[in-house]
């Protein structure tokens, strides 16, 4: 059995992760062993009759080998599309699940019923300039991905895909061009279209996205993101996410992730102490402070209306 195992752990690691049912047959296993190694916990089912066969696979690379096993479950021209695509491009701004959107071509009669409740089946009209493959997932292009995702989600989610993949730098400002004419006629094309004015590849994350959005919308908009400020020999004090250089305020978003360690939270400190002693007022906002429409906006007129 040995031998098998190794094996099998070989075929696993040229297909994401993934084997399935036959081939573990194929070296040996029985159906009975596959049962005992799913109910075990041994082994992952991450589709019908496919698996990863470790007992801890890690969280990215299971989701990985979820969402490669149902594309492969639709056929060799399934594609993953929409929130699916966004997450395997690494883009940000879009509530997390566990839906697995794939796409199948439109002349292929559409699946009733999967035996994955999490799986959605679409059927996009998709071009070859449409496609493109990431960690061996058939997946839409970042650009085809941003014009899909646009027309199902509101202004602030749509903003905040748009900002993170300029930010990674998926695609440019100039390819933004292209988006019109991927979603004319298309349902929600009209709100689509005025949302990629307002993208910017400065924002570093959704929260600094949604926290410049919602000063826009109070009347408050910054006059800069990632302001760096120097003193008089052009040392670099901090920079801050979103600033109003006359009045010298700086709004800061504080995320979990960059903001959450002691040492992050040290040099925060550090930075707020010398940006507040070279004159400018800091202001810190969190995910929370976003859902309330008018507490960022009003706080920081507050701020000004004191400068």
């Amino acid at each position: 059995m040995a031998s098998d195992f190794d094996l099998l752990h070989r075929m696993a690691a040229g297909q994401g992760g993934v084997v399935t049912a036959r081939q573990a047959l194929a070296v040996g296993y029985t159906r009975d062993q596959i049962r005992h190694f799913v109910r075990s916990g041994r082994w992952t089912k991450v589709a019908r009759g496919r698996f990863v066969p470790t007992v801890e696979p890690d969280v990215l690379r299971l989701r990985r080998a979820r969402i490669r096993a149902a594309v492969e479950s639709l056929g060799p021209d399934a594609v993953a599309v929409l929130d699916t695509a966004a997450e395997l491009h690494g883009i940000a701004g879009l509530r997390a699940n566990s839906e697995i959107h794939v796409s199948v071509p439109v002349y292929q009669p559409r699946p009733q019923r999967r035996s994955d409740p999490d799986l959605v089946v679409h059927q996009l009209t998709l071009g070859p300039a449409d496609l493109s493959v990431h960690a061996g997932i058939p997946v839409t292009t970042a650009i085809r991905t941003a014009a899909d995702v646009i027309l199902r989600v509101g202004r602030y989610p749509a903003i905040c895909l748009l900002d993170s993949a300029l930010n990674r730098q998926l695609f440019t400002e100039a390819d933004l061009a292209a988006i019109p004419a991927l979603i004319e006629g298309r349902r929600g094309a009209v709100a689509a279209r005025t949302w990629l004015a307002e993208a910017d590849s400065r924002a570093q994350s959704p929260l600094e996205t949604r926290s410049r959005l919602r000063c826009v919308d109070g009347g408050v908009p910054p006059d800069v993101l990632q302001l760096e400020v120097r003193d008089g020999d052009g040392y670099l004090l901090g920079i801050g996410d979103l600033g109003w250089r006359g009045p010298r305020v700086i709004a800061e978003a504080d995320g979990r992730e960059p903001h959450g360690t002691p040492q992050a939270v040290y040099q925060d400190r550090i930075r707020q102490n010398r940006l507040v002693n070279a004159g400018w007022r800091v202001l810190r906002f969190t995910w929370s402070d976003t859902l309330r429409p008018d507490y960022i906006p009003e706080t920081v007129r507050q701020a000004l209306r004191r400068r």
